[in-house]
């Protein structure tokens, strides 16, 4: 079952945003959403649906260890599900991380219902060894520790520049005090099945020279996600795409300033 959180009006266009690992369109996107002049300028323009990944949304149930785990493809599927649920035709995507990557699968499969995307610290490889062992790790511990101290931080890390963490001189900003105590309210076999399924994604680069949409690509230049945005970019064709960097970014910066 997948959650879709609306706001706007309806026979506006449609835009489409799905979170980062382990986040809702609360805790990821309240930097952006919660700017007045942001939000004034997108609810006058846009209807939005906040795409929460299985078991992400507030208030979420808990999903049992035995149930069916979903790939990246059946969470791509979702969104389709949800624009014919709803009614939408062509959309506009925005996607954070891991949400990026699953926006960018479900462009390519469905070229004709994408109009546009708006990719924050993007991925398109498959994980290298490096990402798929730590990754292992998390799930593991998630598994069978649930949300503990030690997937907090590295997932902090993920999201928020060391200035932003703090350090032992600098205490750690009220935005990650916040997310740290989100983090405590989300179900750990949900986030350990959506890692999974990110452990187990393919590599997309050869199928982006494809698409013709749109695409706008934002990271900070101290994001663990610069290199793969750099290299998403140079696979996208450039008449339709742009690279904006962010000099003092982190990972999840639209949250970050």
């Amino acid at each position: 079952m997948v959650s879709v959180a609306l706001f706007g009006d309806q026979d506006k266009p449609a835009l489409v945003t799905y979170p980062d690992l382990a986040l809702n369109h609360i805790s990821c996107f309240q930097g952006l959403f919660f700017s007045p002049e942001v939000n004034s300028f997108l609810l006058h323009n846009f209807c939005i649906y906040h795409i929460s990944p299985p078991g992400h949304e507030v208030g979420a149930a808990p999903i049992g260890s035995d149930d069916l785990m979903p790939s990246v493809d059946d969470l791509a599927d979702q969104v389709l599900e949800v624009l014919n649920f709803f009614g939408l035709g062509s959309v506009m995507c925005m996607g954070v991380a891991a949400g990026a990557y699953v926006l960018t699968l479900f462009a390519m499969k469905y070229r004709q219902r994408v109009l546009g995307l708006i990719l924050v610290s993007p991925l398109c490889r498959a994980p290298s060894w490096t990402e798929w062992l730590v990754n292992k790790v998390m799930s593991n511990l998630l598994y069978f520790y649930g949300m503990c101290g030690v997937v907090k931080e590295l997932l902090l890390k993920r999201y928020f520049s060391q200035e932003v963490r703090g350090s032992v001189e600098e205490p750690e900003s009220d935005i990650v005090q916040a997310c740290r105590r989100l983090l405590d309210e989300r179900q750990s076999i949900s986030v350990q099945q959506f890692l999974e399924a990110m452990n187990g994604r393919r590599d997309l680069s050869e199928g982006l020279r494809k698409l013709h949409c749109r695409s706008l690509i934002f990271v900070g230049e101290n994001s663990p996600f610069h290199s793969e945005a750099l290299h998403m970019t140079s696979k996208l064709d450039r008449r339709y795409s742009a690279l904006v960097e962010k000099p003092t970014g982190s990972g999840m910066w639209i949250n970050s300033n």
